[in-house]
């Protein structure tokens, strides 16, 4: 069966809703998506170490190598991917080495509390690993009629919502990472079978 890692880190949960939506998206397309996160740094520079709020199973390599396609997920941390996803994608330099992501689809979401905060650049600055690793990067395309309407998140260049942690994601954030997560499978489930 195809299956397509949805990738996340969420410290608020706002990332983490919009990973389910995403997710939602996938298996629509009967593709099995595998929801991973990465754990908390062990402390950040005032000594403190946060507790971890992590409701999914943490990603281990095999995920990686697992799976057909692949979806990240994002806080928006001025303008770049938070650094627990970070340090994860910086350790996959074996995975790049032996090229076990490339040419796998790949999509790009993020999450922020502010509509200008900086979700695109978030989104953008992810994609930038991907394209490293070889993969083959999905948008948003203008068909998607949510993208005109939504007065939140989403963009061309990935699924974002713009809330605060006690805020839910409105109907075109969800319908925007739905739509994001159907296309993903469908090129995931195209390269699995025509590529192996």
């Amino acid at each position: 069966m195809t299956k397509v890692l949805v990738l996340y880190y969420s410290r608020s949960g706002n990332t983490r809703k919009l990973a389910q939506q995403v997710a939602r998206g996938i298996e629509a397309q009967g593709v099995e998506a595998v929801l991973r996160t990465v754990p908390e740094l062990p402390a950040y520079p005032d000594g403190q170490t946060p507790a971890s709020t992590a409701k999914d199973p943490f990603v281990t390599r095999q995920d990686l190598l697992d799976c057909h396609g692949l979806a990240l997920g994002s806080p928006v941390r001025f303008g770049n991917m938070a650094a627990p996803l970070k340090q994860f994608i910086d350790s996959t330099s074996g995975e790049w080495l032996s090229g076990a992501l490339i040419d796998k689809p790949a999509a790009v979401f993020g999450a922020g509390s502010m509509l200008h905060g900086g979700q695109e650049t978030t989104l953008l600055t992810m994609t930038v690993p991907l394209l490293h690793h070889g993969m083959m990067l999905l948008g948003v395309p203008h068909s998607e009629c949510a993208l005109h309407t939504t007065e939140g998140g989403g963009s061309p260049y990935g699924a974002s919502s713009v809330a605060d942690a006690n805020q839910p994601l409105i109907a075109d954030e969800k319908q925007i990472a739905k739509t994001l997560g159907q296309r993903l499978a469908r090129f995931a489930q195209t390269v699995h079978h025509h590529l192996g």
